[in-house]
């Protein structure tokens, strides 16, 4: 499982755009109309199921899933590309209205190993703007295609992609009653999914290290609720400790040197803080019959947030890491839950509750700004994409006698590009992974 050093080279190709024509789309906007891109098919003989048209498909879904792209159908292509590394025929491109094209040659270089590389080129000035290859495993040729469409995606939009990337959640199948619910992993597109636990016991909350080769969660294991650590190599369980109460709504701090989480005891629930290293650890609220839970750091590991129902209704909090300063910063109707830091630290996202309805939000770390993207029967649980520009959520959904279906949704920080993840079961309590290590 653990993908460290799968890529074993990458060399710069060419990478740099003419400085007076650089095409580039403007995400500040709300609703960015896609901008037209042709993903040609890549040439080359291929090897080991890394097969050109494969690593195109990866790509040109990537970007169409975005919300930011709209690549072009095969068929209206003029010129068929022969050669991935030579300079496309630009007039051909702007005929059929492309702004950007795609190119690209799979080599096989001995055993089972390949070098694909490729191009971005920029239709309208008629010059490359991007271009790499990676020399690896023909089996990595996914995680390839991947690392490609953020590279394209940071080139035209000028900020970091979210591509190569895993989300973890809770996967729900069996009657309502008797639901079992187990760990899952997959690809942020749905490939490659595997379960982690066999779902013996409940379990819920995964959260992600920043390394992402281990995940804090709560589990019934043992019919006592507590704080579980996992390392997605080994497949290695551990209990953080066993408390006088439930622990539960783990989540680590920005280098996994510590991590949060809920105590509850004796009709009170505070927030916590654990070193990893020594296990020591350390009460950060202390409110009389209060529930103080969700906590999740800021970027810098200098602020916390957390909901708590201290004021009489559950509200979204904001603390130093060592739990001074507590601050109220959601004033709105209705009650909120589940805060999460943005991974740029600008946003704050969050689950509302409000006549009837659920709500995925964000706002400002102050409490200003603050905007709803969703609404449905039941929204819960954001997490954030390493970029801080799209946000994975749960929900569900009334279904009827055979119980109510759960999904994944992610939406764009915009409100727009609203879509349901590829699960093979009932899913909730997503997470997003930070960018997998190289």
């Amino acid at each position: 499982m653990r993908h460290s050093h799968v890529i074993s080279f990458i060399a710069t190709v060419l990478f740099a755009a003419s400085a007076h024509a650089q095409l580039k789309i403007d995400i500040t906007k709300g609703n960015v109309d896609p901008m037209p891109i042709a993903v040609t098919t890549m040439t080359g003989a291929g090897a080991g199921g890394a097969s050109g048209a494969d690593i195109s498909g990866v790509i040109a879904a990537d970007l169409e899933r975005s919300g930011l792209f709209k690549p072009i159908s095969s068929k209206a292509f003029i010129e068929q590309v022969s050669n991935g590394d030579a300079v496309p025929r630009y007039a051909d491109w702007r005929q059929i209205n492309a702004n950007a094209i795609v190119t690209g040659t799979v080599t096989p270089t001995g055993g089972d190993k390949v070098r694909i590389s490729f191009r971005l080129w920029d239709a309208l000035s008629q010059t490359q703007i991007a271009g790499k290859e990676y020399n690896t495993f023909a089996r990595n040729w996914r995680r390839v295609s991947h690392l490609i469409s953020d590279e394209i995606y940071k080139r035209l939009t000028g900020e970091q992609g979210y591509f190569d990337t895993r989300i973890v959640y809770v996967s729900e199948t069996g009657p309502a009653k008797k639901r079992v619910k187990r760990l899952a992993i997959m690809d942020q597109d749905g490939a490659n999914h595997k379960y982690l636990t066999d779902g013996a016991a409940l379990v819920l909350t995964p959260r992600f290290s920043p390394n992402t080769q281990s995940i804090l969660y709560m589990s019934y294991s043992g019919n006592q609720p507590r704080v579980f650590l996992r390392d997605l190599q080994t497949g290695r369980e551990e209990s953080m400790g066993k408390f006088n109460g439930m622990s539960f709504a783990p989540r680590f701090n920005h280098d996994g040197s510590r991590m949060l989480m809920s105590i509850a005891n004796g009709g009170v629930t505070s927030i916590y803080e654990m070193d990893l290293r020594s296990r020591n650890l350390r009460r950060l609220t202390q409110s009389s019959g209060a529930i103080d839970t969700s906590p999740s750091y800021a970027p810098d590991g200098a602020r916390i947030t957390f909901n708590s129902d201290r004021g009489g209704s559950q509200q979204i909090y904001t603390m130093d890491s060592n739990g001074g300063n507590i601050q109220r910063i959601s004033f709105g109707s209705g009650q909120y839950s589940t805060p999460v830091w943005s991974p740029r630290g600008d946003l704050i996202a969050f689950t509302k509750q409000s006549g009837g309805r659920f709500y995925i939000g964000v706002m400002k770390p102050d409490g200003s700004g603050e905007r709803m993207l969703t609404q449905s029967w039941m929204d819960e649980g954001p997490s954030w994409a390493p970029n801080g520009r799209v946000i994975v959520f749960g929900r569900e959904a009334p279904g009827g006698s055979g119980g109510n279906r759960s999904n994944l949704y992610s939406v764009d920080i915009t409100g727009y590009n609203l879509r349901q993840l590829p699960t093979p079961t009932d899913a909730s309590d997503p997470a997003w992974s930070p960018l997998l290590a190289m």
